[in-house]
């Protein structure tokens, strides 16, 4: 019988493993095909309603297709351009037309070379299909390879060049990203294990979580139920990396605690997963439960960053709590090699969270009013948040080839003269509409469309379809700005004062729409993910006192967060502005992660607490999870830290917010802020619930200093 017991005990956990690892090779080979399924055009996010998707549907009645407009620009260096440059400039553009002919680029007729006023430079248009995927990098590579014109700098930019440079910012995330974020997760753990084994195993976890997550990510987007973009899945693959080892460290934490007390490894494991499975599933419902808010967003980005990120977090609790214990049963203490625990000695909670403990619970009051006090003062600064958005040609760190070319237009034409606001509006009195939005400030001209395909013809009649016309508004700034965006605000108002039923879109109103989404999205989700919270709290830890208490700690913090960002985005970092997305996604993460170390700091307590009483509990909890908590939360900082390796400006501002919050939750909320709350408010924390205390156990060496209070 106990050979039987023996067998059984490695055979389950070896059977586990062995599953995993079967499992890892089908399912990677469906992860990498996730960037097959990618949508990344962001007029494809727009809900139905927004006023830019319903022109957009209205224009394909007008025998238009949709095109991505890319520009050949050339300034002079040397003064006006002579005959024979713009000779040589045509050439140049004969052979532009052959490159983008022959890799199936073009969607329409390229436009004569458009001399600028000033005669100092020259461009041209080219209609590029919005569906060329990878092959658009190919085309525009070709194009910036074309021979250089003495006396000139030439330029390819335009929408089509912008979104290519900042698409590829996405290149390689999979490999640099993730390279990234395993190697400081990596050197943290070395340092917080000082073994060469055990880390690997964390990380092995992860990686296995990961590989298993985007291949059913990649199954849902093929199936055509969630959307996918290169943003979304690098921020899902950081959350997994993140999730996947902090789940990783509360298992190995107890289990060491266990080993010291068990002999058989089994039997410490089995005491661990007890203790440590409903912390790990509670915060992972926690953050489930808070991305899934996300599917109320009507931004299509939001709701596929939902659902993906939900699936991550549940495989990366499923990992940590089968294939990670399953491998450390069959190694034992081996894992911990060289600093095995041995049975019957010890457990080092570590004299300085002792210390801590110690001080928080001789003067509660001081540490509640100083983190208190340091987070309502970062919290004031909120308002100075700049979240307009960050337009396309300044959307990589460091500037892009597109974004300079667009300064060198703005120069010498109207920086919107290749995408002009469309304008759909009742034939009758088209005129009156016509002339309200010239009237516009930011407004250069208005013309109506008249499907010759040449130079606008003041005197020809537009083209009627279904009792509608087309009339085109070129902006005096670049169409991805700011106040382009304020103009086409402008520019619906005035149209829709003479015609109700006039209608403004193209792609600055795309922009426009999007932030004005991302907006309401903040305002609807931002409670809910609050109210979500707080219920999966009052019924994790069966009170609500506890429940608001942590939430509204976390809120502080996530509010502090965003006021430090608005300190050091631009005057440190140059960042332009940032984006009201980012506050989103950067919320729901903050509060969803932010709540995940009080759970472990509060079930922990929960459990002293039936011993010790809570005012003591609490204490006893920090000093036996404060060295585990804060490894967690610098791992977590440090992943979405990797962010900041791509030169995406919207995911640097992510990876700020979530590393610098998760720090300054780790470090003041749980660590002072939330044990002094609980030390001073005591048993009524439980209310309405109350604690059934069991007989007080001996007090150990390690806990001489808490008892001193």
């Amino acid at each position: 019988m106990p050979r039987r017991t023996s067998v059984a005990r490695w055979l389950l956990p070896a059977l586990v493993v062995l599953a995993w690892l079967a499992l890892s090779a089908p399912l990677g080979s469906f992860s990498g095909k996730l960037g097959d399924v990618q949508t990344n055009d962001s007029a494809a996010f727009l809900p139905d309603s927004a006023e830019s998707t319903r022109v957009s549907e209205l224009l394909r009645e007008f025998d238009t297709e949709r095109s991505l407009p890319v520009i050949l620009l050339w300034e002079s260096e040397e003064g006006p351009l002579d005959a024979a440059a713009l000779a040589e400039i045509e050439g140049r553009v004969a052979d532009a037309v052959a490159i983008a002919d022959g890799a199936g680029a073009l969607n329409g007729e390229a436009s004569p070379v458009i001399p600028s006023d000033d005669g100092e430079a020259a461009q041209a248009v080219l209609p590029f299909s919005p569906d060329l995927g990878d092959a658009l990098a190919d085309v525009i590579d070709d194009l910036r390879a074309l021979p250089a014109i003495d006396g000139t700098t030439e330029y390819v930019t335009g929408p089509g060049a912008l979104f290519n440079d900042f698409a590829a910012g996405f290149s390689g995330i999979d490999g640099l990203l993730l390279l990234a974020a395993f190697g400081v997760v990596l050197v943290i753990l070395l340092v917080v294990y000082r073994s060469p084994l055990l880390p690997l195993l964390v990380i092995l976890t992860a990686g296995l979580a990961l590989v298993a997550a985007l291949a059913v990510a990649y199954l849902l987007a093929n199936q055509g139920w969630i959307e996918v973009n290169g943003q979304s899945q690098g921020i899902a693959s950081i959350l997994v990396v993140g999730a996947a080892t902090d789940y990783g460290l509360l298992l190995v934490a107890r289990y060491r605690e266990e080993l010291r007390r068990e002999q058989s490894p089994a039997a410490a494991m089995k005491v661990a997963l007890g203790q440590s499975w409903e912390p790990i599933a509670a915060s992972a419902a926690t953050v489930v439960l808070g991305v899934l808010c996300l599917l109320f967003s009507d931004l299509g980005s939001n709701r596929g960053l939902g659902p993906i990120s939900a699936v991550g977090i549940t495989l990366a609790m499923v990992a940590a709590l089968t294939f990670l214990p399953a491998v450390l049963v069959l190694l034992g203490r081996a894992a911990f090699w060289p600093f095995r625990p041995a049975y019957g000695s010890e457990h080092p909670h570590g004299r300085g969270w002792e210390r801590i403990a110690g001080l928080v619970g001789r003067r509660p009051g001081r540490a509640l009013l100083g983190s208190l006090g340091l987070l309502v003062v970062l919290a004031a600064f909120v308002p100075t948040f700049d979240a307009e958005g960050i337009p396309l040609s300044e959307a990589v760190r460091g500037g892009s080839p597109s974004g300079e070319g667009q300064v060198a237009l703005a120069r010498h034409y109207d920086a919107g003269s290749a995408t002009p606001a469309t304008i759909v509006t009742p034939a009758d009195g088209w005129e009156a509409v016509a002339e309200a939005a010239a009237g516009v400030d930011g407004v250069a001209g208005v013309e109506p469309f008249t499907g010759s395909g040449g130079p606008p013809d003041p005197q020809a009649a537009p083209v009627e379809v279904d009792g509608l016309v087309r009339l085109d508004a070129t902006l005096d700034d670049a169409p991805d700005s700011t106040r382009a965006q304020e103009t086409v605000a402008d520019l619906r108002t005035a149209v829709s004062g003479v015609d109700g039923e006039a209608l403004v879109g193209g792609p600055t109103a795309q922009d426009l729409d999007t932030q004005d989404t991302a907006s309401r999205d903040l305002a609807v989700i931002v409670p809910l993910v609050l109210l979500v919270i707080t219920v999966v709290l009052a019924l994790l830890l069966r009170a609500l006192v506890a429940p608001v208490l942590l939430v509204a700690t976390v809120a502080l913090s996530v509010l502090a967060t965003v006021g430090v960002a608005a300190l050091v985005f631009d005057p440190l970092f140059g960042f332009p502005s940032s984006d009201p997305q980012v506050l989103l996604i950067g919320f729901v993460f903050l509060v969803a992660l932010g709540i995940d170390y009080n759970i472990f700091l509060m079930t922990r307590a929960r459990e002293e607490s039936l011993r010790h009483g809570t005012r003591e509990g609490v204490l006893r909890a920090l000093a036996v999870t404060g060295g585990v908590i804060t490894s967690a939360g610098l791992v977590l900082a440090a992943t979405f830290g990797a962010l900041t390796v791509l030169p995406l400006v919207i995911l640097i501002q992510l990876g700020f917010l979530v590393g610098f919050g998760v720090l300054l939750d780790t470090f003041v909320v749980r660590t002072l802020l939330v044990p002094a709350a609980v030390r001073l408010i005591g048993d009524r924390i439980w209310w309405p619930g109350r604690l059934a205390r069991g007989p007080v156990e001996p007090v150990t060496e390690p806990e001489r200093e808490i008892e001193r209070v």
